[in-house]
């Protein structure tokens, strides 16, 4: 079983959100599945990433030291990610390559246009 249910970061512009997300997620086998007028939520087979705005009406802010690592079915996978986040409004916060934590991972880290950190891993070898 797994540990988590599903992941929420917060926005203040649910559309570029919806933008970034759509393509960044793609490569990694994920989908938008659910949209609200204030969130929307992508996953494989079930939602397992949400976007919303606040629900306190405060501004949405990225967490200082968080990460939030998504599973990656191959390098090319991790690689294509990474290009679709840059071209959708995310900055590059680690660009795609080999990780010395473990011998098969290959991993890349993108911000999203709030500046939430997030990252996509694969452990297929080489």
């Amino acid at each position: 079983m797994s540990a988590f249910t599903h992941i929420v970061l917060g926005t203040n512009d649910i559309d570029k959100a919806r933008t970034f997300y759509d393509n960044a997620l793609a490569p990694l086998g994920m989908k938008r599945m659910l949209d609200f007028d204030h969130a929307s939520m992508w996953g494989g087979d079930q939602p397992a990433l949400m976007i919303t705005r606040p629900a306190n009406g405060e501004p949405a802010t990225f967490a200082n030291g968080g990460t939030v690592g998504l599973a990656a079915s191959s390098r090319k996978s991790v690689d294509e990610f990474h290009a679709a986040g840059l071209g959708n409004g995310g900055t590059c916060d680690g660009k795609p390559g080999k990780r010395a934590f473990h011998p098969d991972a290959y991993g890349a880290y993108l911000r999203d246009p709030e500046g939430n950190k997030i990252c996509a891993y694969s452990y297929v070898p080489d």
